[in-house]
Order: C-alpha cells, then structure tokens, then sequence
C-alpha cells in the first residue's frame, strides 16, 4: 500500500468495516468515504467487494474532481455525490450512504422524521429532513452528482446547517450522514437509523403522537452541544 495514503485508506477501510458490524448495510451496498483536506483527495469503498474480502489497500483515491489517484478497482457508484458534498461544505471529513432498514423506510415513504423525544434532541434540534424524489430530468443525466445537489438544494431550500443536520434522507432512495471524520459519519448513520426506528414504533402505538415541546429539546441539545 502506497505510503502517501495508507493512514487515509486504513481510516476509510475501518469505517466501511463498522458500517457492516452495525447492520446498516445488506451485501455490498452502502459505503463510507474518508477525506484529507489538506492533500484534497478522499478514499472510499470499492463497488462490488463483500464487506468480508475487503482490504485497506482495496479502498480507492481520488480527487474532488472523481479522478482516481489509486487504486485498482472500480470505487463505490456513489462517489459522485461523496465528491460533490465534499467539494461544496467545508468541514466535513467523511460521509456514509446505508440501506439501514427504518432510515429507507421512512426515505420510501417520503416523510421527514419528527423530533418525537430526547433521543433525537441530543443530536439535533429539526426534524430530519427527506428530500422530494429527484426530477426525472436530472435521474436520466449525472445522476450521483445530482444527488448531491439533490442534498444541497434541500438545505438551501429549509435553511438548515449542514453542521448542525448531519444527516438526510432522499426520497425513495435512502440515507446519507456525514461529519467531522468517516468515524463520526458512520455513528450519525445508526444514530438516524435508531431515531428513525424510534419514530416509526412511537407512530404505531400513538398515530397523533405530539412533537417533542420546545423546551425540552433546547435542554437535550445544548446538554451536548453548548456552550458549557
């Protein structure tokens, strides 16, 4: 393994690795990238592999303009929109796309995902977002990099902070969350399935279930993320 990047290859391999140890992903779908600011280049998962042959020196480089700088094999059919996220917010350092059962569930279903208790207030203070189904116009051109404007325009259009949500769902597709390292996305992406879990059961039992009161939200959210 090249020496240049090995630190950056083993990161993104032992993300990849969790993501399947967590059950957020089925076969070979879903995928973790990993970035090096400083270098401009991120590595992220090869397409095809069974999470059980992979390899650090599988994980694949390339820059924010999907040009592959190492590695062998074909890298994950959503590195497009890796790229595009990367490319367009400063700040995040890894990015992880599951098929985790209640995150699509509710993704299929076209339906943000209401902050219903605590659990969701600890890491967020919105409910979390599900993007409308892409324009067919856009499905039949660069579709994985459309899905990063797909993301983008969400934000935009909600006037959300992508450093505060770090997690979204694009209709009838799926799951994407990112952060500040591969490590930290992978924990928002069970984080949002268990959430989503949560909310789906809280439904069940309650249809009318209320949104979690305001006040209660502040202090859960702050608990972990303010300023003392």
């Amino acid at each position: 393994m090249s020496s240049t990047y090995k630190e950056l290859k083993r990161e993104c391999y032992e993300a990849n690795m969790k993501l399947n140890q967590l059950g957020l992903v089925i076969f070979t779908f879903g995928n973790v990238s990993a970035l090096d600011c400083k270098k401009g280049v991120f590595a992220i998962k090869p397409s095809g592999v069974p999470y059980e042959q992979l390899k650090p020196e599988d994980m694949v480089v390339l820059d924010l303009d999907n040009t592959i700088i190492e590695g062998t094999m074909k890298p994950s059919s959503d590195t497009k929109t890796h790229a595009y996220l990367y490319k367009n917010w400063d700040g995040i350092g890894g990015i992880a796309h599951t098929h985790a059962t209640y995150s699509v569930a509710w993704a299929q279903a076209q339906r943000d995902i209401p902050i219903f208790g605590t659990t969701h207030a600890d890491h967020l203070t919105a409910d979390i977002p599900c993007t409308p189904p892409m324009e067919d116009a856009l499905i039949q051109g660069n579709y994985e990099h459309n899905t990063g404007i797909q993301i983008l325009d969400c934000f935009k259009n909600r006037n959300l902070s992508y450093k505060v949500v770090e997690m979204v769902l694009l209709g009838n597709h799926g799951p994407f969350a990112w952060g500040k390292t591969a490590a930290k996305a992978v924990y928002n992406s069970k984080v949002l399935e268990e959430i989503a879990k949560m909310a789906y059961l809280t439904l069940r039992i309650n249809p009318n279930a209320p949104r979690l009161k305001e006040a209660l939200i502040k202090k859960h959210y702050d608990r972990k993320h303010g300023k003392d």
